[in-house]
C-alpha cells in the first residue's frame, strides 16, 4: 500500500504508528499534542499547524524514523486521514 504525498511515496505496510496531532507553541516551546488536547486548550496555546505522522520506528528503538505531512487546516488533515484509511480498506 503506497500513499503518494507531496513529500514522496509512503509505504503504509511499514508504518508502525499513524497518528494526527496539533503542533502548538506555549511559552516559547513547540510540541505535538493530541487533537483532543488541542480542542480542550484552544485559546490557551498558539496553534502552529496540524500534522499527520507516519512513524516507522520499531518498538524499543530510540532513533525515530518518521515522515510528517503538515496541514494548515484541520479539514485538510481529516481529508488526508480519510485517503489513508481507504488504502487500508482496499
Amino acid at each position: 500500500m503506497i500513499y503518494k504525498t507531496s513529500i514522496g511515496d509512503i509505504d503504509l505496510s511499514k508504518v508502525t504508528r499513524l497518528y494526527p496531532a496539533a503542533v502548538i507553541e506555549l511559552d516559547g516551546e513547540i510540541a505535538e499534542m493530541s487533537l483532543e488536547w488541542m480542542d480542550m486548550n484552544e485559546g490557551k496555546v498558539t496553534l502552529k499547524h496540524y500534522v499527520l505522522v507516519f512513524d516507522f520506528t520499531p518498538p524499543a528503538q530510540e532513533v525515530k524514523d518518521k515522515k510528517v505531512l503538515i496541514f494548515e487546516e484541520k479539514e485538510d488533515l481529516f481529508t488526508a486521514m480519510n485517503e489513508v484509511s481507504t488504502l487500508f480498506d482496499s
